[in-house]
């Protein structure tokens, strides 16, 4: 493979699947670490993609960037099984159960279908549907349908949950800053989570390690409102020191 083809082939590797890690292109090419190191500074030279810690990230357009949910379930798919499955395992026949919008957590609604009695309190349309079919009860929030997260945002939404007690919360993020706190592109989701955060006794962000980088424009919480984290193994150990420095446990999966 040619170097203009090989670096291609990393592009083409970090768009689809929204990263790459160093050690896996450097067993997938049969090529030095060293090697893989210096095509990624290259491509990043080029501004086309973002230089982290092990590897590299596709490059996001900005803070206002919100990808349809169609988009969001191609990338990481094995991360959100294995974070979904970790989720469950918290969870206890009888309990109220609130789930926000997203891909990892329509994986945490899955993975809960095992359960006979739980109360599942959503404010995602396509999860109530997930458990449509269960022996679950599902309360669904009214409120203004966002089309691209398939989420019920606004007033109604919030006083609903200003309405409600739940044992637990799997909230999705879109950026999870150590510092600033979990966030989301979208000011009415990002109210609406606010409000989910204020009736659970119990929060869990459920995301990919790759949302550690982020930092969209709405803020949902500060680090200090988030007990539990499950994310995948590629965390950076410095993120998770600065997590748990905060009590906030960090479950990796």
């Amino acid at each position: 493979m040619l170097i203009d083809e090989r670096r291609q082939y990393i592009l083409s590797l970090i768009q689809s699947e929204g990263r790459a890690l160093v050690g896996e292109l450097s067993r997938t090419l049969g090529i030095s670490e060293i090697t893989i190191r210096k095509d990624l500074d290259y491509l990043q030279s080029k501004g086309l993609i973002q230089r982290t810690h092990g590897g590299a990230l596709r490059l996001q357009a900005g803070a206002l960037f919100d990808p349809s949910l169609p988009q969001k379930e191609k990338q990481h798919y094995q991360e959100k099984l294995r974070i979904a499955a970790a989720a469950a395992e918290m969870v206890e026949e009888g309990q109220c159960v609130m789930i926000d919008s997203g891909t990892t957590t329509k994986a945490v609604a899955q993975a809960l279908k095992r359960f006979s009695h739980l109360t599942v309190i959503t404010n995602a349309v396509n999860i109530a549907v997930e458990l449509a079919n269960t022996s679950l009860e599902v309360i669904l929030t009214g409120g203004t349908l966002r089309k691209s997260s398939f989420s019920m945002v606004g007033p109604l939404a919030e006083d609903v949950l200003e309405e409600m007690n739940a044992d637990i919360l799997f909230l999705g993020v879109d950026g999870f800053d150590p510092e600033i706190g979990v966030t989301t592109p979208n000011l009415q989701e990002s109210r609406v989570n606010r409000a989910m955060v204020k009736a659970a006794r119990r929060v869990v962000a459920v995301c990919d390690s790759t949302k550690f980088t982020r930092r969209s424009m709405s803020r949902i919480v500060p680090p200090s409102a988030i007990h539990c984290v499950i994310t995948d193994r590629n965390l950076p150990a410095s993120t998770a020191e600065a997590l748990r420095a905060q009590n906030i446990e960090v479950v990796l999966v």
